[in-house]
């Protein structure tokens, strides 16, 4: 199937105003359905995240995740539904919705030869950010990360936490209104992983929203609402205590596991 991915000849974004006001939504997923051949992966989704707002989505492996994901950065089509980024439909204006979306996916995917700053100076060339503007972003960027001292490193120098700060770094230089993170703290030591995790949550104030995707309960804990996903159909929406308190369990984890093993949909009050 054809992807919708923008080239480095026609670039994503151009500089433009804040992420968005508070309550603003900025993703939205509409009866979004995906199979491979007889396997349904996604079965009539919908969500949202709003400005500011940090939105977990929890599931096992295997639950459909990935495949959201790459039909939320254009990587694949839906069969059925619609995505919608800062009002822009997917479909019909695939540029425009991917230049207000920042990604940092599971497998990594920086350049490990470059160094940090070659990294990012790419990918703002890629979204029309060039020459002055570009280094300012770039350097603001590694200063909250607190990777300014490592930008002439070459990425494979780096440890997978530095890494990971790096793929932040480079999804937000073009400033988006939503950044995805797909299990983007798969394989880090746990100190590296609650850094990470910290960061992203701190971005509400900027008004970014957050889509962050983990089979970890640990990390929802914090979110404003966790979305749990289970053999590509959601179970369940709502803050972590609501959640907790419509499974009838004590604590968030027994709550998924709960949902995750009987499959059933859970409707907080």
């Amino acid at each position: 199937m054809k992807s919708v991915s923008a080239t480095a000849a026609e670039p994503l974004t151009q500089p433009r105003a804040a992420p968005g006001a508070a309550g603003e939504v900025l993703l939205s997923v509409r009866g979004v359905s995906k199979s491979y051949g007889a396997r349904p992966a996604l079965k009539s989704v919908d969500l949202e995240v709003r400005a500011g707002e940090f939105v977990a989505l929890l599931g096992p492996n295997g639950a459909g995740k990935s495949t959201l994901f790459q039909l939320l950065t254009g990587l694949f089509n839906a069969d059925a539904g619609e995505v919608r980024v800062c009002g822009q439909d997917m479909r019909v204006a695939p540029v425009r919705a991917l230049g207000r979306i920042g990604v940092v996916f599971q497998q990594m995917t920086l350049d490990l030869d470059l160094s940090v700053e070659a990294n990012l100076v790419f990918h703002a060339r890629l979204h029309g950010i060039g020459g002055a503007q570009a280094k300012v972003r770039i350097a603001d960027a590694l200063a909250r990360l607190g990777l300014a001292e490592r930008r002439g490193d070459r990425v494979r120098e780096l440890s997978g936490g530095n890494r990971r700060k790096v793929e932040l770094a480079r999804a937000l230089v073009h400033q988006p209104s939503v950044l995805l993170m797909d299990e983007a703290t798969v394989g880090l030591d746990p100190a590296s992983r609650r850094h990470l995790l910290d960061e992203v949550l701190a971005l509400r104030a900027s008004g970014v929203g957050v889509l962050w995707a983990s089979h970890l309960v640990d990390e929802a804990e914090g979110a404003d609402r966790v979305l749990v996903l289970h053999k590509g159909k959601l179970l369940a929406q709502g803050t972590p205590a609501e959640l907790v308190a419509a499974s009838g369990c004590d604590t968030l984890a027994e709550a998924f596991l709960k949902m995750t093993r009987s499959g059933q949909a859970v409707e907080p009050a």
